[in-house]
């Protein structure tokens, strides 16, 4: 008999945490690692298990991976690891009177932030510790906590070309019944068994009641069995350590209710321990899986599109049709707005399409970017440009603010990691960076799609433009050029440039990015000062400034007035070389020195305006 012969007629007992075990005995490293440092410790855990009841037993390989063992420095022994933890594995079973089922485990690797790695970086790390377990004469496979569909997609299709053994797939949610990506769950599993999966079901993160929850609106499927692994419980965090707390009876009486909606392998993950799957095994001890089941139906409302944008067309769709400007204005260092507000109405008065309100620039606290934004829209009726970076909200305070933006009537966002929090003003804060800036642009689309990051409906969806940052002061474009690629894909509907202080530069960028379809608005930002130049020259990461424009500002350092005209003609040069190569022209104001962008706006009007004579003439 085996694996899958046995579930077709009986509920079989998985095994439970192994790190939790470990936590609790004060082991806070790499747990795969003591495969080969402490090999009796885990041979003690499965042998816990199987004599707590368990049919099937998992490798102690959830993490022994190059991705996750490079975190330790240990990518280099992935192959001893993986191997120890089978033997290991083996010997607990062998010394057991019910030889349990030994499979390798293999976890996934998207969680929170979907794109740190593609989908071919996860495919190749898959690979390398698939084929070491394949090696080792296993009795099945799981793989488990996918959050990510297209990540357990992939993998599986991989693994079941390579093998004929049984395969788990068990899935992760935030929320009951859905993927992160808003997939069903019935739909998912569904998929997971067209593609091979000979067991689909959920593990990790939700306890016994919201998983109970989720398959009540899952058929038994014609193909796969159905497998569940629930946490402990939610974890509470005491003296600075997760702590899980769950009564075994409670899973002895939620084991029956997993058998009632088609659950033919039970096992436990987070927070579980040998007692938990004794429980679970003695509650189903004799008891024959079920054959049919009533489904729970649940009809999902549609979110509604939510208000009508009062500020359409989008700035993307503006800037793909005529010239289109749009300037940077910080919300002040110090409280009072009235300069703030001066500086915002007369660049409206010289016809600007937005303001960019930074976000705490350069990890300097600022005045909320949202509360001036509620100030120029409010008072001037002036277009809002709001950047939000990921380092100082976690993923809870960036889905909360950007619920509050929609709320606000705001829809243009400019999605941006942020500067690192050790170079502002205050260097021992905490930069959050929960999410990296192309996961911040997937956030925001989902949001268009009225679904959280979670997966969870909003009930309305949001109407979000988004922006994303390109920096061209590199050593290669072609890889700044790939990273808009990647932002593209995750949904970015324009950038904008830092600034530039080179016409080759532009020139260089053009070219670069011409195919691109995504439109591009060119930051130029004004010198003021010699000082100024020397800093952004020698301070700002990525910029270089030509030693005539050095030059050029160093000889009216004594005259701020013509060192400010100074900078404006150098400006003037740039927006030349630009004009023609790019419709949007970003501009950014220095120290609140709006006159300087007013002059800059002017003169962007007056070139748009000859040249549409010199157009029309011809």
């Amino acid at each position: 008999m085996g694996l899958l012969e046995d579930l077709q007629h009986q509920i079989l007992i998985g095994d439970g945490a192994s790190g939790t075990l470990l936590y609790s005995y004060g082991v806070d490293r790499c747990f795969e690692e003591m495969n080969i440092s402490n090999p009796e410790e885990i041979e003690r855990i499965h042998t816990a298990y199987i004599q707590a009841g368990a049919h099937v037993i998992q490798t102690n390989t959830y993490g022994a991976n190059y991705i996750k063992l490079s975190r330790y420095g240990l990518e280099d022994e992935l192959k001893e690891m993986n191997v120890q933890a089978v033997q290991i594995a083996k010997k607990a079973a062998k010394r057991s009177n019910r030889t349990p089922y030994v499979i390798g485990t293999i976890g996934g690797i998207r969680s929170i932030r979907k794109n740190a790695f593609s989908i071919e970086e996860i495919k190749r790390n898959f690979r390398e510790q698939l084929y070491v377990l394949l090696s080792e004469d296993l009795d099945g496979l799981i793989f488990e906590t996918y959050y990510d569909l297209e990540e357990i997609k992939a993998v599986l299709t991989i693994a079941r070309t390579e093998t004929n053994l049984p395969i788990i797939t068990n899935v992760s949610l935030h929320e009951p019944s859905v993927l992160q990506d808003g997939t069903p769950l019935h739909d998912a599993l569904k998929q997971l068994e067209d593609l091979g999966a000979n067991v689909v079901g959920i593990n990790c993160r939700l306890g016994p009641h919201h998983m109970l929850q989720s398959l009540e609106q899952v058929p038994l499927l014609k193909h796969a069995f159905l497998a569940v692994y629930p946490n402990g419980s939610l974890p509470s965090y005491e003296n600075g350590r997760l702590v899980y707390d769950s009564d075994e009876q409670y899973f002895y009486e939620s084991a029956l209710k997993f058998r009632k909606q088609g659950a033919r392998l039970l096992g436990g993950c987070c927070g579980t321990t040998p007692a938990h799957i004794q429980a679970m095994a003695e509650a189903v001890k004799n008891l024959e899986p079920i054959t049919k089941k009533d489904v729970k139906i649940v009809h999902v409302k549609e979110p509604s599109h939510g208000p009508i944008r009062p500020d359409n067309p989008p700035l993307q769709e503006i800037v793909k049709k005529r010239r289109s400007i749009i300037v940077e204005l910080d919300p002040p260092k110090t409280l009072g707005v009235d300069k703030f507000l001066k500086g915002a109405k007369a660049l409206q008065e010289v016809g600007i399409d937005a303001i960019t309100l930074a976000d705490n620039s350069l990890a300097t606290p600022r005045i909320s970017n949202v509360a001036c934004a509620s100030l120029i829209q409010q008072k001037l009726n002036l277009r809002p440009l709001i950047h939000l970076t990921c380092r100082d909200r976690n993923l809870i305070g960036l889905q909360s603010h950007l619920m509050g933006l929609h709320s606000l009537g705001f829809h243009d966002i400019l999605a941006i990691t942020g500067d690192p929090s050790k170079i502002g003003d205050f260097p021992g804060a905490t930069s959050v960076y929960d999410l990296s800036s192309l996961d911040l642009i997937s956030l925001i689309k989902q949001f268009n799609e009225g679904l959280s990051y979670s997966g969870k409906q909003l009930g309305e969806k949001t109407h979000f433009s988004v922006a994303a940052a390109f920096n061209p002061n590199v050593r290669h474009i072609d890889r700044a050029v790939t990273r808009l690629e990647k932002k593209i894909k995750c949904g970015a509907d324009y950038f904008i440039t830092q600034p530039l202080y080179s016409i080759e530069q532009i020139e260089s960028i053009y070219e670069a990015t011409k195919h691109l379809k995504t439109p591009i608005y060119l930051g130029i930002m004004p010198l003021t000062s010699s000082r100024n130049a020397e800093f952004i020259h020698h301070e700002v990461p990525g910029i270089k400034l030509s030693d005539d424009i050095r030059r050029r500002m160093a000889n009216c350092d004594l005259d701020k007035a013509q060192a400010k005209r100074e900078g404006i003609a150098i400006a003037k040069s740039l927006i030349d070389a630009a004009f023609d190569l790019f419709n949007g022209i970003y501009l950014i104001t220095p120290f609140l020195h709006y006159d300087m962008t007013v002059e800059l706006t002017n003169y962007i009007h007056d070139k748009e305006k000859k040249r549409e004579r010199k157009i029309s003439h011809v």
